[in-house]
């Protein structure tokens, strides 16, 4: 029987500064919440960024909640990916891989299959290859052969 190792839970509360006044501590809550519920989205969904949303949600937190922030910071699946982002400022490899091949996918599929008239997919190639370019060009410390 395998026991598991417990995680270590960091506390993050010396980097909340919550706002004065308790209604616009309310308003960063919702919004805190709100883009993490778009973040959350976004892992599932191709088109919706999770990475944004959740540095948005975290940014919302530190204003508003010690414990959402806490709870967010130390989440095993957000928390990595947000302190990556915080002190890098670069994205894990095989999650821009995944970011990557996700977003090819997805344009590839709109152009072929649901946008007709040419100037639009055009478009929409170009827009796609500007994101993908600049999602490639994020920083990834983890890089394979990368020294």
């Amino acid at each position: 029987m395998s026991r598991k190792k417990p995680v270590e839970r960091r506390d993050y509360s010396h980097e909340v500064r919550k706002h004065r006044f308790l209604w616009v501590q309310v308003a960063f809550a919702a919004l805190g919440t709100l883009f993490l519920l778009l973040g959350i989205a976004g892992v599932f969904l191709p088109v919706l960024p999770a990475t944004p949303f959740l540095l948005l949600s975290t940014a919302c937190y530190a204003r508003s909640s010690r414990r959402f922030y806490n709870w967010l910071m130390n989440h095993p699946a957000f928390g990595p990916l947000i302190i990556e982002w915080r002190t890098y400022r670069s994205i894990p490899w095989r999650i821009k891989l995944v970011a990557l091949a996700t977003m090819i996918l997805t344009f590839s599929v709109s152009i072929l299959f649901f946008i007709r008239e040419g100037r639009l997919q055009l478009a929409l190639t170009f827009f796609g290859l500007m994101m993908a370019i600049w999602l490639y060009q994020i920083p990834s410390r983890d890089r394979p052969g990368k020294q």
